[in-house]
């Protein structure tokens, strides 16, 4: 193994040379005492994706105390905590220095949630964290100069990932903070809770881009009817408002937080960092956000329970359709929830189609009900909970029928919340609904379904691509995957493991004919077993873990996707 001077040695030879000459740099060098710099792939010129690198201490060096990673959880915040300390000190030197990406770090260390990151492992052996640096070029002639100041910058920042230079205090408090949420988050379902907000909480967030607090934010407080507390390991007991299980409802004027909170909680499915203010929103993993999807692409799925007799007599046990309404694609995302284990399902009525939430008294009375395909969700909110133990949390601010059916009315005003259930069931008693219940019982299925080996044989060009567009698209293949309306992938990094997913997926386990949930779940365990890795097949910088509803709603919307049922 050559040693930091043979680098900068290798680096000033290449002056000049064409941008290709980077490659033998390709490989491992010691930087420092137990520190080594791994250069793992060289980028083809200065307008590539950046090369991919390494930085690796050796834990008898690092110092990490074991029980900061001692278990999954514990060793995925201590990850977290070392890549955004490590992005914060290295990506102050990040700048152009040449012709494109020349002289640019990039670090994926995620915003506001914690997840599990392909950019940082600890592991008893040692601490490594991944990242992509630009190779400086002018046109596409080495800058060796320039090469060798970032290799310098990185050795400078390389202190970062020993235990004796950081906050100790800072590293258990991060670590500790997670665990409790965690903690919190596995007793949900023993306290029968989709969701806990704790007590001042700030829910709001700067703007639609900016997902940091809203400054001068009214701190939330729950309604003492529906306080609750949990005594955790490292914070003591911490109090704030209980959302049961059951038929729940948001409600309250325009502009007073109800899709605030419900935001907040949709991606209480994931810890948040120190100063989020979100930290104690804590959701229910298998909670899934749905909603309308004008013109998605839909294959073979039983929308029977919501949307029967359709013109044409087109088939609703096993619905396929190139452009979907918004009736059809709410309910068949419902249908694909439930057939990757939801256990609650969030939704509102802003972004659903209003004929299937609802249908009124006077809109019964004109058209008759052998006339209307659709049962609308009112009709099977309580089916749903009382039959199948599947919860239902609707921002409802139009319908007033909805309370009939609802648990627990949760009236927000000036973003705080007010318990509204019995004045809800006054309303009922006193203004009783004139409209007819249109459900007949349950008779739909859920039916596991399983991926056509064809599916992927339509990919006949760039068949290993898998490209990414913010948080909008998977390029896979030749095709795009609209995800845009996926509201709870909250980063590209998830994103992209996805399309990993869903390549080694047709690479690996489609010849299986495994039900989709049983196949997502198989990867998902054998990448917290192996690591990203076993994606990828080499060391990757930029993965961040995904439930496996996401990666099914990729599946859902890919136009190539041709399924069976089981």
């Amino acid at each position: 193994m050559q040693n930091f001077d043979d680098l900068k040695k290798k680096i000033a030879n290449l002056e000049g040379k064409g941008y290709k000459a980077y490659k033998q740099l390709e490989g491992k060098y010691r930087i420092g005492d137990g520190v080594i710099l791994l250069i793992d792939h060289v980028q083809g010129d200065p307008f590539a994706t950046p090369s991919r690198v390494r930085l690796r201490v050796f834990m008898g060096k690092a110092g990490f105390p074991s029980h900061l990673y001692s278990t999954w959880i514990r060793k995925m915040a201590l990850e977290n905590y070392l890549l955004r300390n490590f992005a914060h000190r290295l990506l102050p030197f990040s700048r152009k220095r040449g012709s494109g990406k020349s002289g640019v770090y990039r670090i994926f260390c995620g915003g506001q949630v914690i997840l599990k990151r392909s950019g940082c492992i600890v592991e008893e052996e040692y601490v490594e964290v991944r990242f992509l640096m630009g190779l400086p070029a002018k046109g596409r002639r080495i800058l060796s100069k320039e090469c060798i100041e970032m290799m310098e910058e990185i050795k400078k920042v390389s202190p970062t990932l020993f235990y004796s230079n950081l906050s100790t205090y800072q590293i258990q408090k991060f670590v500790n903070l997670v665990e409790d949420i965690e903690w919190i988050r596995e007793r949900l379902p023993q306290r029968s809770l989709i969701s806990f907000v704790g007590e001042n909480s700030i829910l709001p967030r700067r703007s639609g881009v900016d997902q940091k607090p809203l400054e001068n934010a009214i701190p939330f407080h729950s309604p003492p009817s529906m306080r609750v507390e949990f005594e955790t390991p490292h914070h003591g007991k911490v109090e704030g408002m209980g959302i049961p299980r059951g038929v729940i409802l948001i409600v309250g004027g325009g502009f007073h937080g109800k899709t605030t909170l419900l935001n907040a909680i949709q991606e209480g499915i994931y810890p948040h960092i120190p100063g989020d203010g979100r930290e104690w929103v804590i959701t229910d993993p298998h909670a899934v956000k749905v909603r309308s999807e004008d013109g998605r692409y839909i294959e073979g799925v039983d929308i029977s329970p919501f949307i029967t007799n359709l013109p044409q007599r087109k088939n609703t046990k096993f619905f396929s359709t190139e452009n979907a309404s918004g009736s059809t694609s709410l309910a068949a995302s419902i249908m694909e929830a439930l057939e990757m284990g939801a256990t609650a399902l969030l939704m509102d009525e802003d972004t659903c189609a209003t004929n299937f939430l609802i249908r009124d008294s006077r809109m019964q009375k004109l058209i008759a009900k052998e006339r209307e395909p659709i049962t609308p969700y009112v009709d099977r909110a309580r089916m749903l909970w009382e039959k199948l133990g599947i919860s239902s949390l609707l921002v409802v601010g139009g319908s007033g029928d909805y309370l009939e059916v609802a648990d627990v009315v949760i009236g927000m005003k000036d973003f705080l919340p007010e318990d509204l259930t019995l004045e809800a069931k006054k309303v009922c008693a006193f203004y009783p609904s004139k409209r007819e219940d249109e459900a007949k019982e349950w008779a739909g299925e859920i039916k596991p379904r399983i991926v056509k080996k064809e599916s992927f044989h339509s990919r006949k060009r760039a068949k290993n691509w898998v490209k990414t567009k913010g948080l909008k698209e998977i390029i896979f293949g030749n095709e795009v995957i609209d995800v845009s309306d996926v509201e709870q992938i909250v980063e590209e990094t998830q994103l992209r493991c996805i399309g990993e997913i869903m390549r080694y997926y047709g690479q690996n386990l489609v010849n299986e004919k495994l039900p989709l949930r049983e196949g997502i779940e198989k990867i998902l365990k054998r990448i917290k077993e192996f690591g990203f890795e076993f994606l990828t097949g080499h060391p990757s910088p930029d993965l961040a873990l995904p439930r496996r509803f996401e990666v099914a709603q990729a599946f859902n919307r890919w136009r190539s996707l041709r399924v069976m049922v089981e």
